[in-house]
């Protein structure tokens, strides 16, 4: 309702304050009128603030300061909202739907709140009062729309809420209410007079919760469809290597706080190192419905046929009234043994292992005895064996010294062999360590220490380029490590992409030997 105050005063405003205890209030408005009477000018003031009293039941007004009067205090019977159906004939009328009549405790509800007006509504105030032994929380925000009802065109506010019974029984949800003020029509001029209050309310609401099933699996998930999915399944990978799989889950009936967790089962033979879930809410038809997508990056440790199972869940289907369990059927890799740098050690390293193991059991054969002669007594011969072996030591340091030339100014010239240290990349992906990954890189680019500049300006593919970029932000720049990880696996799965070097034409050290023809 509409409380208006006129003056003759000159007065710029009215303090409302004394009016909240007990209304809530509306629009305000201010007009001001100027006429001649009886040879003598009148100004007059009117002040207009809507009213919406807290419930049904006997409310005073109490008297409002204006300039230096104050306004007499007013009695008002507040009567219930009236019922009214929706009909061609209904100006405004209120409807509450819910999707879930016989509901479980915990189960989340969606409830629609529909104001129907085919009338103009200048203010008014759309409430739903929270049940009692429920929580109610409004979701979203309104949406509007025209709908044609018996022929006649009506404009439609949607709100949303949801309801969570927190106990067994009977639970009275009361019907939305409206207390507005309605205008003289859509086209028509704006009088004071025109302005009457509007009331309207929906029937409650009767839902009879049940209790959790006894046979009802933990935890306790009241759903009414779950489903699980694989967006990304390879068949073959690397022992050693990261293989990337993700899932996805559809859950109809829960918000994003109630998402199931998606966990990978632990298998023997692999690791799993699961990403952070990405988990997306939104409403259909009033309910509400969950998405959640997450990659896993698995690990095999050794070569061979590999069946993992997927994940499961396990739920309670609201609408059949039954436990229901979803399950991904199982994924099998066939896993390829890993690159030998991945896999085994250096030549060098395996030979020295080896005879060091096989010394201690087989010791060496006796020497035959040779008598000793003095060290005085040595002849030509020995001095000319002597200079002979030192030559040959010197010609084989100084050919080892120009292979390590070569081999040097090789690397230079055609850029870094990613092939030998790509294994250890897909290793430390898979663990997330970023100072892990940020060696893989620079090994696999040639570089010394961690120059990921130097990897960056070696790197072809842009978006390997943004993706160091982004692990140098998360190591010294106070970047993210969890977006710096999302950046890095995606854009290096496949390996890393480097430049095209131009080789050397030609070797500037001339041979060390010619070559025969």
């Amino acid at each position: 309702m509409a409380l208006n105050i006129a003056t003759d005063q000159a007065v710029d405003q009215i303090d409302y304050a004394p009016l909240r205890a007990q209304f809530a209030l509306g629009g305000q408005s201010v007009r001001r009128q100027f006429e001649w009477v009886n040879g003598q000018a009148r100004r007059q003031t009117v002040f207009s603030v809507g009213l919406r009293p807290r419930g049904p039941g006997t409310w005073t007004v109490p008297a409002l300061r204006v300039g230096h009067a104050s306004t007499a205090p007013l009695q008002l019977v507040v009567r219930a909202p009236t019922v009214q159906p929706a009909t061609p004939d209904s100006d405004v009328f209120v409807e509450t739907t819910v999707d879930a009549e016989h509901p479980y405790v915990q189960q989340t509800v969606g409830v629609i709140v529909r104001l129907n007006y085919a009338i103009p509504l200048l203010s008014g105030e759309l409430d739903l009062d929270p049940p009692a032994g429920a929580s109610l929380q409004r979701v979203g925000e309104d949406i509007s729309y025209q709908r044609m009802l018996g022929g006649r065109r009506y404009q439609v506010l949607e709100r949303r809420y949801l309801l969570v019974p927190e106990r067994s029984g009977p639970l009275l949800l009361p019907g939305a209410r409206l207390t507005a003020i309605r205008g003289p029509g859509f086209a028509g001029p704006l009088f004071e007079d025109d302005r009457t209050p509007v009331s309207a309310a929906a029937p409650a609401r009767l839902l009879q919760v049940r209790p959790i099933p006894a046979e009802a699996p933990s935890p306790w998930l009241p759903l009414h469809a779950l489903r699980l999915r694989y967006l990304r399944a390879p068949t073959q990978a690397f022992a050693g290597a990261a293989a990337m799989v993700e899932v996805a889950l559809e859950a109809d009936g829960a918000t994003a706080a109630q998402a199931p967790a998606l966990e990978w089962p632990a298998a023997p033979g692999v690791q799993v190192f699961p990403e952070p879930a990405q988990v997306q809410e939104r409403f259909v038809d009033g309910r509400p419905q969950v998405s959640v997508r997450r990659v896993f990056a698995l690990v095999p440790q050794q070569p061979g046929a590999l069946s993992l199972p997927g994940p499961q869940l396990a739920w309670w289907d609201a609408d059949a009234g039954r436990a229901q369990r979803s399950i991904l059927p199982p994924l099998r890799l066939q896993v390829a043994p890993g690159t030998p740098a991945a896999t085994a050690p250096a030549a060098g390293g395996a030979m020295s292992t080896a005879a060091s193991a096989v010394a201690p059991a087989s010791p060496p054969a006796a020497a035959p005895q040779v008598p000793a002669r003095p060290a005085i007594s040595r002849g030509a011969g020995d001095v000319l064996a002597l200079w002979l072996w030192g030559g040959v030591l010197a010609l084989a340091l100084l050919a080892a010294g120009v292979a390590g030339v070569r081999r040097w100014r090789a690397r230079r010239a055609h850029g870094p062999a990613p092939a030998a240290e790509a294994p250890a990349l897909p290793v430390a992906l898979a663990s997330g360590d970023l100072a892990a990954i940020a060696r893989a890189l620079t090994g696999a680019a040639g570089c010394t220490g961690e120059d990921l500049d130097a990897v960056a300006a070696r790197l072809q593919d842009p978006a390997q380029v943004e993706a160091v970029r982004a692990l140098q932000a998360a190591r010294w720049g106070g970047g993210a490590p969890e977006a710096a990880l999302r950046a890095l696996r995606p854009a290096f799965a496949a390996g890393p992409r480097w430049r095209a070097v131009a080789r050397a034409t030609a070797d500037p050290l001339p041979p060390l030997y010619p070559e025969s023809r």
